[in-house]
């Protein structure tokens, strides 16, 4: 059985949301977007050749996208891979001459929460990352880690910390921003 994910606990605290499909749109002023149809995620699927994390996929189907500016999430036709959208963040981040974040071993690498060293982060996993958003930075999903439920690791990659916060799925970074 597959999870749950609250969406509306994050998104509308203070306003119970009802996730069910067929209602009308959400309040004005949340900056969640009317939820993606099933259709419509399958084949963003299809498009990109993966199944989709859960929390992400689930995400998808409470809103098609979220937010203003610098702080959004992308709706399914903006969601894409990091080398076809941004191919200038990968260079950004591993041209020679560019001050390289050093490939850390797992039992650095695979830490979470507090003790997380930001700068441990595998830039070669960047080409296959997939960018869902922008946090005053890139918001991107990792399918190099993928947890036993089918969970892909999810980055804020920012220059201002010059690194990543790096969450074991897209539901527990959207719970820590």
């Amino acid at each position: 059985m597959s999870t749950v994910y609250a969406w509306s606990d994050i998104w509308l605290a203070d306003k119970p949301a009802d996730e069910s499909p067929g209602l009308p749109p959400l309040p004005p002023g949340t900056g969640l977007h009317p939820p993606a149809g099933e259709l419509e995620v399958s084949r963003l699927e299809e498009r990109l050749g993966v199944s989709l994390p859960p929390s992400y996929r689930q995400f998808l189907l409470f809103s098609d996208g979220w937010g203003v500016e610098e702080y959004s999430l992308a709706p399914v036709a903006e969601v894409g891979w990091l080398r076809d959208l941004w191919p200038s963040t990968i260079t950004a981040w591993t041209s020679p001459g560019c001050e390289q974040l050093p490939s850390v071993p797992d039992d650095l690498y695979f830490v979470y929460g507090k003790e997380q060293n930001q700068h441990a982060v595998r830039l070669e996993y960047l080409p296959d990352a997939l960018l869902v958003g922008q946090w005053d930075g890139d918001l991107l999903l990792n399918p190099h880690v993928v947890t036993s439920d089918g969970e892909w690791e999810a980055w804020l990659l920012a220059a201002w910390m010059a690194g990543a916060k790096r969450c074991r799925s897209f539901w527990d970074l959207m719970k820590d921003l």
